[in-house]
């Protein structure tokens, strides 16, 4: 895969290109491009992404901040590597917290469909889900499992929108580019089962079904937690053997397939 286009037509003057960059950057990581150890300089990123040194030393910064990039003095910035025990660790928070989300959408629905109509934001938001869900089985149909990270983290977020759980969604904000790296190391293995999930999940949301929503959810990142670190497993045989972390035993190409 080619990396993620930033074209502004005047670097220096083009306000927004420092979020361009940051997000073209954080997107090549994801997808694996940039791998996990790989060196990245100021002055290679300016060239790839067409734009000055500025957008992208802020950009390292801040995906710094996120968790991304890693910097030491004197030996510049590489692209991090994801220890097991923190995937793990995210894996449980997110558990916790969309687990919750999903049986918080299941009652604003139930309370949304009590009254005379739901309202405008709710429907919204309900119709963008169709349209991710949609996409997404595109997707699997066409074996198209690159174009799945981002149709599952937009799927999730998707799901927040319809708590309507501001604290929670601001949440999963949070970590959302990193359950998304997370998903694309892990794509060609349970990508089209956990994607099917999803519409169980809406499905018991639709109803009003709070426990069931709370269920399938939490048993949805469950299985892609331990389907995570079953293959990257420090005690498990090939790539994923022992001293190898969870983001570098990928062996994924740049679209993010085996």
């Amino acid at each position: 895969m080619e990396r993620s286009p930033v074209r502004p037509s005047r670097p220096e003057a083009d306000a927004a290109a420092p979020q361009r960059v940051l997000d073209a950057l954080r997107r090549d990581i994801i997808l694996g491009t940039l791998r996990p150890g790989t060196r990245v300089t100021e002055a290679a990123l300016a060239a790839t992404y067409g734009v000055s040194r500025i957008p992208v030393r802020e950009a390292l910064r801040s995906l710094e901040a996120e968790g991304f990039v890693e910097s030491r003095p004197y030996a510049g910035s590489t692209v991090a590597k994801i220890p097991l025990d923190d995937a793990e660790d995210l894996f449980a928070v997110r558990r916790v917290i969309e687990a919750t989300i999903a049986r918080r959408a299941a009652l604003r629905a139930t309370a949304h469909f009590a009254g005379e109509a739901p309202s405008t934001e709710w429907w919204t938001a309900r119709r963008a889900l169709v349209g991710i869900l949609d996409d997404g089985d595109r997707a699997v149909a066409a074996d198209a499992l690159a174009d799945l990270p981002e149709l599952n983290i937009r799927f999730h977020l998707g799901v927040a929108e319809l708590s309507g759980s501001a604290s929670l969604a601001a949440l999963l904000r949070q970590i959302s580019g990193r359950i998304e790296w997370l998903y694309a190391a892990d794509v060609d293995n349970r990508g089209k089962q956990s994607w099917g999930e999803h519409r169980l999940i809406i499905a018991a949301i639709d109803a009003g079904n709070a426990d069931e929503a709370e269920r399938l959810m939490a048993g949805h990142v469950g299985s892609s937690q331990r389907g995570y670190m079953e293959r990257f497993s420090a005690d498990a045989p090939g790539p994923g053997g022992a001293g190898t972390t969870a983001a570098d035993a990928t062996g994924t190409d740049a679209a993010g397939r085996g």
